[in-house]
């Protein structure tokens, strides 16, 4: 039978640190996020824009929906369907939208901003055709 000492014991005690060191430098290895995660999606695929480089109007719109309005139009701040599905695919309601005013436009023009409850902000130029993942802090 073998005989445990107390060297014995500090030799597993080691041994079991030294695992269990291994095993948690392995888990989060492993977790380490490797794309941008909407919390309902991807957006790695989404070319990147700073606020400061879209025309002024985009500002201004940012300002008025971090403040709550009031909003230019009525259908500011309803519910954005992403029919078009180009946006991360998220339940209903997820998305609002707000019009990016047009100079010169005698309607609502193209320009928008589509809001995730996630704090994206999708810019479009040409009504939904495509999106820009936009940094408002810059």
């Amino acid at each position: 039978m073998m005989r445990i000492t107390s060297k014995t014991v500090q030799l597993l005690l080691v041994g079991l640190l030294a695992v269990v060191g291994l095993v948690g430098f392995q888990t989060s290895a492993v977790s380490a996020p490797v794309a941008v995660q909407a919390p309902c999606g991807d957006t790695s695929e989404f070319q990147k824009v700073n606020l400061s480089e879209l025309p002024p109007e985009a500002a201004e719109t940012v300002d008025l929906i971090k403040k709550g309005g009031p909003f230019p139009y009525p259908q500011d701040g309803t519910v954005f369907q992403n029919r078009e599905g180009i946006l991360p695919d998220c339940e209903s309601g997820y998305y609002h939208e707000y019009t990016v005013e047009t100079p010169g436009s005698d309607d609502r023009g193209a320009r928008r901003f589509v809001v995730g409850e996630g704090g994206e902000y999708f810019y479009t130029e040409d009504h939904y055709e495509s999106f820009k993942l936009t940094n408002i802090d810059a």
